[in-house]
């Protein structure tokens, strides 16, 4: 959570022309905290687990940084945030085949192996945020297309990312820039 402290040292910061200090995500319980009032989240139909591999319904236990944030722009402007933000096109797709050299990254369609459409017709992927799980450098087998995004109506679980609100997650993107993490806890 924002302390008071930290809400006025971030001021200092702009004020004085510095960086503002990095924010914390923080996954534990089924609340993400952090950036102000905790809210609920879900995560993986399976829990979180140190040990994720690809297709096994977990989302993985550690410490990873916000890479940047996707958005619709047919059904959204563009988030406040000091995340790069870049818009989606109906093109756009995260590959999930191990066996691809692609494996852990975005790609365009039409592509020939195994992938996860990003412009999806239920919502969930109108504001997306991947993080940054395994690639750098990817490892096949240990999971892919690990993202921060809106949850479904029924705050049903995921397939292994994490998931809030959209008012909420709008709202905790404003706070966010280079240097945020998310730590995710069993």
């Amino acid at each position: 959570m924002l302390t008071r402290r930290a809400g006025l040292a971030a001021c200092a910061a702009v004020l004085s022309g510095a960086a503002a200090p990095a924010v914390r995500l923080v996954v534990q319980g089924r609340l993400l905290s952090g950036a102000g009032t905790p809210v609920p989240c879900t995560v993986g139909w399976r829990g979180i687990r140190a040990d994720k591999r690809e297709g096994d319904g977990a989302t993985p236990a550690g410490t990873f940084p916000l890479r940047r944030v996707l958005f619709r722009p047919d059904r959204m402007l563009p988030p406040q945030t000091g995340l790069p933000v870049q818009a989606l096109s109906a093109a756009d797709a995260w590959c999930d085949d191990p066996a691809d050299p692609a494996y852990n990254q975005p790609i365009h369609l039409p592509h020939a192996t195994h992938h996860e459409v990003l412009w999806r017709t239920d919502g969930l992927y109108d504001l997306v945020v991947p993080l940054g799980y395994n690639d750098a450098p990817a490892v096949p087998g240990r999971g892919s297309a690990i993202f921060l995004h809106v949850a479904r109506p029924d705050s049903g679980p995921t397939e292994g990312c994490v998931a809030i609100g959209r008012a909420a997650l709008l709202s905790i993107l404003q706070q966010c820039g280079p240097g945020t993490a998310i730590s995710i806890h069993a």
